[in-house]
């Protein structure tokens, strides 16, 4: 959507394009944005292999079938990492990297409760939605987070399925909280946003991102927690589009 140059835009675990909605209206008004479900996930297609190394060429496939040589990123949590290990690997393919809320390092594993609850839900058996969320509060307290999994439902006769590889994202899963690596850093201008309530990001992160992300900047969003897009939408979209756009700005 949009017109100007291109920008990528990648989610986070359990998430699709749509989380992003928003956010693009806004950035359209000066990029043309592409918004790309991951594989496994939302409308893109399913497969057994899932690490940064295959997600980062589906990205680059998919901006070579629409023509696109080169691209600024916004990637959030699973997506940042992805866009990070698009930047390694193909540096001449990102002109700019906005990393939301996640950092190059492998992380402890932490979403048991949530594939726990998802895996015992009989989605064929529940005919209405809120009959999965009250199935589903045994696992995850949160009402948000609760509602933002359930994005990932659709209809299958009386019942529902998930639109996501549920299985093909559990057996990936060590994968997907994995470290990124690069053979050389990327000396693109990078921003790291963080929510202020957030842990995914740590002052003992900053030297390990530095050292592959040399050119980095970092803002941190007060009141936002993991997902700062949405939680604060209107001074991460001010935050992202003045990094995003200084270069066009600065240009004579």
């Amino acid at each position: 959507m949009g017109e100007g140059p291109p920008l990528v835009i990648l989610h986070g675990l359990f998430g699709s394009w749509e989380n992003w909605g928003s956010q693009a209206k806004r950035l359209a008004e000066h990029f043309t944005v592409y918004l790309m479900d991951a594989r496994n996930h939302g409308q893109s297609p399913h497969h057994e292999a899932m690490d940064y190394d295959h997600m980062a060429a589906d990205v680059i496939a998919t901006m070579g079938e629409h023509a696109v040589e080169q691209a600024a990123f916004i990637g959030h949590s699973m997506g940042g990492k992805t866009a990070m290990q698009v930047a390694l690997t193909s540096p001449e393919r990102v002109s700019r990297l906005v990393v939301v809320d996640i950092a190059p390092k492998a992380y402890a594993p932490h979403h048991e409760g949530i594939f726990e609850g998802l895996f015992a839900l009989n989605l064929a058996q529940l005919s209405r939605r809120s009959d999965v969320d009250t199935q589903l509060k045994s696992h995850v307290d949160d009402p948000n987070i609760r509602a933002f999994l359930l994005k990932n439902l659709r209809r299958e006769g009386t019942g529902f399925g998930w639109k996501m590889h549920l299985e093909a994202i559990h057996r990936n899963y060590a994968h997907i909280i994995g470290g990124i690596t690069g053979d050389m850093p990327y000396s693109g201008p990078t921003l790291f946003i963080k929510g202020a309530t957030s842990d995914y990001l740590q002052t003992s992160d900053r030297a390990g991102i530095a050292a592959l992300f040399p050119q980095v900047t970092a803002k941190t969003i007060d009141g936002a927690g993991h997902w700062p897009h949405s939680e604060k939408g209107a001074v991460f979209y001010k935050i992202a589009d003045d990094f995003l756009r200084a270069e066009s700005q600065a240009a004579p």
